[in-house]
């Protein structure tokens, strides 16, 4: 693993086993992603940049015990977005080429948080451009998908969640469900 990537890992792992809040947690790692994310997508290699031709491709740089942080490094090919998801923790997002685009979901007026029924509206939409960085907490959710439309730029970010992640909640916008996925990754590390 590169050294900037080893040292951005470890520092973020502190961060997490520290005990801090959400908020707080990703207060002090955007600045860490922001100066990562200068180096470009240089900083990985070749292994740790795999493309799939049907569905964006998440690499694993770092999977942390069940208390420490996970590093992936997405690839996303024009017109591959993930389905409509919450992440249950906290995390940074950091643009290494490209333009991701994030389309948020807020609940609707019935929701609620022990139903069974979720019913979502649009949000906004954000741009994140080559150098960007982004963040999320839970607490409410934050309820989005992300991708590239067809007319893009193949887009590589990096993801650092303050969880082990290997799933999520998918939400149904047509039947008005959730339900808790598991999600692959290509071991890179």
């Amino acid at each position: 693993m590169d050294e900037k990537l080893k040292a951005f890992v470890s520092a973020c792992d502190e961060l997490a086993q520290s005990g801090c809040d959400a908020s707080s947690c990703v207060s002090q790692a955007a600045p860490l992603m922001l100066e990562l994310v200068k180096t470009g997508h240089r900083l990985l290699s070749p292994n740790q940049m795999q493309e799939d031709p049907k569905a964006y491709a998440r690499n694993a740089i770092h999977l942390g015990d069940a208390d420490g942080t996970s590093l992936f490094a997405l690839v996303w090919l024009p017109g591959q977005w993930t389905p409509v998801h919450d992440h249950g923790t906290w995390g940074v997002v950091g643009v290494l080429e490209g333009v991701l685009e994030e389309r948020s979901f807020l609940p609707a007026d019935n929701f609620k948080k022990n139903s069974e029924y979720y019913e979502l509206q649009t949000g906004g939409i954000v741009l994140l451009n080559s150098g960007s960085v982004g963040t999320f907490v839970p607490n409410p959710d934050h309820i989005h998908m992300t991708g590239v439309p067809e007319d893009r730029e193949k887009a590589v970010s990096l993801h650092l969640y303050g969880r082990r992640m290997n799933n999520y909640h998918y939400y149904d916008l047509d039947n008005f469900t959730r339900r808790l996925i598991d999600i692959s990754h290509f071991e890179t590390r």
